[in-house]
């Protein structure tokens, strides 16, 4: 029976995949910032880069490298989006990132100003906030 063998992954796997991973990525984020209807400064802000860089991203003529906060950003964004869908039918679950929230983590904010205002901690709050309300915590 052949042993199965595992390896930790290298920072040459990193470089070998982290390419496809972050282009995955942002395009996913691209997406997701489409759906929700938010513009260039609202999405960089969002993913943690300036306005032209996150212009050069979408228009894939961006050949930098996203840091850790900013893949954990890009998590964050599809997660919140993802269950958002998940809870949600289509239209609502697209506004509702952008409409005044009185739950108790926005307190009247809309969920994308709070996340914009708060960074990356904001985004993992509203992530957390949306499996609760899911019921998965």
């Amino acid at each position: 029976m052949a042993e199965l063998h595992h390896r930790s992954a290298t920072v040459a796997d990193r470089d070998t995949v982290a390419p496809n991973m972050e282009a995955a990525a942002i395009k996913a984020v691209g997406r997701v910032f489409t759906a929700w209807g938010l513009g260039t400064a609202a999405g960089a802000k969002l993913l943690g880069v300036s306005d032209r860089t996150w212009l050069r991203m979408k228009a894939n003529a961006w050949n930098g490298a996203l840091s850790d906060d900013q893949l954990t950003r890009a998590s964050a964004i599809i997660g919140v989006y993802k269950g958002l869908h998940l809870y949600f039918g289509e239209d609502l679950a697209d506004q509702w990132v952008t409409l005044p929230n009185g739950g108790p983590l926005f307190q009247g904010v809309s969920p994308a100003a709070f996340m914009a205002d708060h960074g990356l901690l904001g985004l993992v709050e509203t992530r957390n906030y949306i499996d609760a309300i899911r019921g998965g915590v």
